[in-house]
């Protein structure tokens, strides 16, 4: 019997803090990383409106890659980039779906109680005119108000 290949160390060429390679094709994430910069404050974009926008297609996995090769303190706000579900697609040790789903909620960005964005409100359009981020306010319960005026 011959020798079982080595296990693959997943996304090792990969690593953060790595430069770029040859054959990882700057120009493409470069182009990535410009398309994401545009996402206003309070809106998302899926990994697949980033690709199309970036003129790789359905590249959608391209975008991941390009994301995670970000060198580390360059600006890209890679937060905003969620799945096409509205979920975060980050997962595995290190917290970092943590981390992007408190940068998100910081911007004004929420999820429901399974996990996602309404993308029909925080979606972002980059043909629309820009929309100031959506921000949080403190309301009174429905109807408080309301009623102590009726009983007065």
């Amino acid at each position: 019997m011959g020798k079982s290949p080595e296990p693959r160390k997943r996304n090792a060429r990969l690593a953060v803090d790595r430069p770029i390679s040859e054959g990882q094709e700057p120009g493409r994430w470069a182009r990535v990383w410009e398309v994401v910069r545009k996402i206003p404050r309070g809106r998302v974009a899926s990994y697949g409106q980033i690709a199309m926008l970036a003129g790789l297609g359905r590249g959608a996995r391209q975008v991941g890659y390009a994301l995670h090769a970000l060198p580390t303190g360059s600006g890209v706000p890679w937060h905003r980039v969620i799945n096409s579900k509205g979920e975060i697609s980050l997962r595995g040790p290190g917290g970092h779906d943590l981390t992007q789903r408190m940068l998100l909620e910081k911007e004004g960005v929420r999820f429901d109680q399974r996990g996602r964005v309404d993308l029909e409100e925080f979606a972002w359009d980059p043909a629309a005119r820009p929309r100031p981020p959506v921000r949080r306010t403190a309301s009174a319960p429905s109807g408080a108000s309301r009623s102590r005026r009726r009983l007065g």
